[in-house]
């Protein structure tokens, strides 16, 4: 199974608030980073009861009594850089750059359905020193302006992951996957900034299931609403993360998602900065001084090549950030199908019935006005062809808005025009029979308003 897909949407929550705009170090901003999906060292976070040591997902799966699951745990390793000039008194600067990590493992039918699964890690530590040129003409190996000292605390820690059976007819577990800090530092540091370089930044699961499938948290069935009610989600949120609609697939990301997220195509790159616009972030940033773009790259390596391609943005890609409108699913053109009888028809000058709704024309293009006539077309009602002129007896459902439609049950009208919404379901336009005032009404289009599934054909239609 490919997990591309997936791993743009993780990906995005891997680096959402790495660098906030203008991108430079000095901003204010940038000087508390690190907000989202932060597993802190058990020392720092007994200390801080803002933080937690673990982060946890629970979420309700259904399986073939054969299920195995593929844990993928990901996260930032804080990788802190500092800048040493080589000229004594000169000024030092730090700055926190990120390592991505990936700790993946499978947990088989015996473990999942039994006992449970624990998988320990470790993540090296580590230190690279790299030599500062003077300037572009200088040699690399040359460290006339000093050294970029980079470091990397070890990690380590745990994965837990138990499934709990559902009481009841069907084959389902609560699955729990627990994400735990074991890294310990001595001294506990007492800032925040210093505890960051033992802490798993940006941390999510995603989780993919083989014989099995789990449940959306969002909609679940009725069966398992109660399951998914129990279920206790710590620093994060599972949603179903198959791009195609399948449930095989969770990511249980710290920032709360809807099913099956996505990525828009229109978007360039990774800005960094979700909660801002894409074309409002770009147009910002490319309104940037050369001397705030020139400490932007200095500050760090991604908000250079974001830098980077901003500027090789041609006018065609920022148009396309001005936004995309997408058409809703279309009117399903076959007359074969079985839900034809709430689709639209025309007659056509031979007197067959045609289906309407080109698929290949959006709602939003004048050119869908011509395929669709209100005064002519019908919508096929209990067997009968009702439009303009038909006569309907009037069934109000419970979930209208309008409590005073119960004073409508049962009343006879007059269908004056059969009409579509943006999601191509169709509804009429009705006038009432027996009030004196309709002729009135019908002159001004005050018409009333009813979906097909609230109207039934009267016998006075042929």
């Amino acid at each position: 199974m490919s997990l591309d897909a997936v791993r743009r949407i993780a990906d995005a929550v891997l680096y959402e608030g790495y660098i906030l705009y203008p991108y430079r170090a000095s901003a204010q901003k940038n000087r508390s980073r690190w907000q989202w999906g932060v597993v802190m060292g058990p020392g720092y976070a007994a200390a801080d009861p803002s933080e937690h040591d673990f982060t946890q997902a629970e979420v309700v799966l259904e399986h073939s009594g054969q299920a195995f699951v593929q844990i993928i745990l990901r996260f930032l390793q804080v990788q802190r850089r500092r800048t040493e000039a080589s000229e004594p008194g000169g000024q030092a600067q730090t700055w926190d750059e990120a390592v991505e990590r990936e700790i993946e493992f499978t947990v088989g039918r015996d473990e999942l359905l039994g006992a449970g699964h624990v998988h320990d890690f470790a993540v090296d530590g580590g230190e690279e020193r790299e030599p500062l040129a003077d300037d572009g003409d200088a040699d690399p190996g040359d460290a006339g302006a000093g050294y970029a000292v980079r470091r990397r605390e070890p990690l380590a820690g745990l994965v837990s992951v138990r499934a709990f059976p559902l009481e009841g007819p069907w084959q389902a577990v609560r699955l729990r996957v627990r994400v735990e800090n074991r890294t310990a530092a001595e001294p506990v540091p007492e800032r925040r900034e210093d505890a960051l370089p033992t802490a798993l930044v940006a941390a999510h699961v995603i989780m993919t299931a083989t014989g099995g499938e789990f449940i959306s948290m969002i909609d679940p069935p009725e069966w398992a609403k109660t399951a998914v009610a129990e279920c206790e989600n710590i620093g994060g949120w599972p949603v179903l993360a198959d791009p195609d609609g399948g449930r095989d697939i969770v990511l249980s990301s710290p920032i709360i998602l809807y099913d099956h997220p996505e990525v828009a195509p229109e978007s360039p790159g990774e800005l960094y900065d979700g909660l801002e616009i894409d074309e409002i972030l770009t147009l910002r940033t490319l309104a940037l001084s050369d001397d705030e773009k020139l400490q932007a790259r200095a500050t760090d390596p991604r908000a250079a090549a974001l830098i980077d391609r901003v500027e090789a943005m041609d006018a065609r890609d920022i148009v396309k950030l001005h936004g995309t409108v997408r058409s809703p699913r279309p009117v399903r053109s076959d007359a074969s199908a079985q839900d034809a009888g709430s689709m639209i028809a025309r007659t056509n000058a031979a007197g067959e019935s045609q289906w309407i709704g080109d698929p290949d024309v959006p709602w939003w293009d004048p050119g869908a006005d011509a395929s669709v006539s209100p005064d002519t077309d019908t919508v096929n009602i209990g067997g009968h062809q009702i439009g303009r002129g038909s006569r309907v007896r009037l069934r109000p459902g419970n979930r209208r808005s309008d409590a005073q439609d119960m004073f409508l049950i049962g009343r006879i009208a007059e269908v004056q025009a059969v009409l579509l919404d943006v999601d191509d379901n169709p509804y009429l336009a009705v006038a009432l029979a027996d009030d004196p005032d309709q002729d009135l009404r019908i002159a001004h289009g005050r018409f009333l308003y009813f979906s097909v599934d609230e109207v039934e054909p009267s016998e006075a239609t042929s």
